[in-house]
């Protein structure tokens, strides 16, 4: 499976899809506790976006235990943890899928009908819930979902397929708006300048220098260039 490569390039926002799949009633299964994504870029927030995020969190969790179970294994499995950076769980992506289904409700029936699809092809596959399988029987239930064009051919995975699409894109967008995601593609943001001056050959084609009071009063950065 394609991982951080090729999640770094997709678009922030996930994409949306089809309604197809089916959703269930789990009402009477134990909601789950889920801690409330961490904030860590909370300079210039508007106070009103920040109240909207705080009501939403405030909200009875959408998904049961053993949905985020699920949420929670998948994710990593999308992006584990390696020598660069932690898994998309060190990152709180299951808590920001909880999040985005609040704040974007069109994702619930795909995100719920997606794992109540993925399980029942588990039951009937290895006769186990899908947190309940091997680690080899969840990357080759995944791998069966993974690739839409190497799936397209048998339209009985199609649900299962556009679920995974939804569940990578989530889990990407989460992954990459996080402090973890961040340092992981080496973003540094906006940093100040370090400048030592016009190049010695450009002060020597225009036949101009600095003076010795000029050199002793600027201040030097042994690591950056000139010009």
């Amino acid at each position: 499976m394609d991982r951080r490569k090729s999640l770094k390039l997709i678009a922030t926002g996930a994409i949306a899809v089809p309604a197809a799949i089916a959703g269930c009633k789990t009402g009477e299964e134990k909601k789950a506790t889920v801690d409330a994504p961490k904030h860590e870029f909370n300079l210039d927030r508007n106070p009103d976006e920040l109240k909207y995020e705080n009501e939403l969190l405030s909200q009875e969790a959408f998904f049961t235990e053993a949905e985020m179970a699920t949420i929670t294994v998948l994710a990593d499995i999308i992006i584990p943890k390696d020598d660069v950076s932690g898994s998309a769980t060190d990152a709180g992506v299951p808590a920001f899928i909880e999040f985005i289904v609040k704040d974007m409700p069109s994702h619930q029936v795909p995100m719920r009908g997606g794992l109540r699809w993925l399980e029942m092809q588990c039951l009937k596959k290895y006769g186990h819930s899908f947190t309940g399988c091997t680690h080899d029987q969840q990357i080759e239930m995944v791998e069966l979902i993974a690739y839409p064009k190497k799936a397209e051919k048998n339209k009985e995975l199609a649900p299962g397929v556009a679920f995974f699409s939804l569940m990578r894109n989530l889990t990407a967008t989460g992954f990459y708006t996080s402090e973890i995601g961040v340092k992981d593609i080496g973003y540094k943001g906006n940093i100040p300048t370090k400048w030592n001056g016009v190049p010695a050959d450009v002060l020597a084609q225009y036949n101009v220098a600095y003076t010795e009071k000029e050199l002793k009063e600027c201040i030097s950065f042994p690591d950056a260039g000139q010009g």
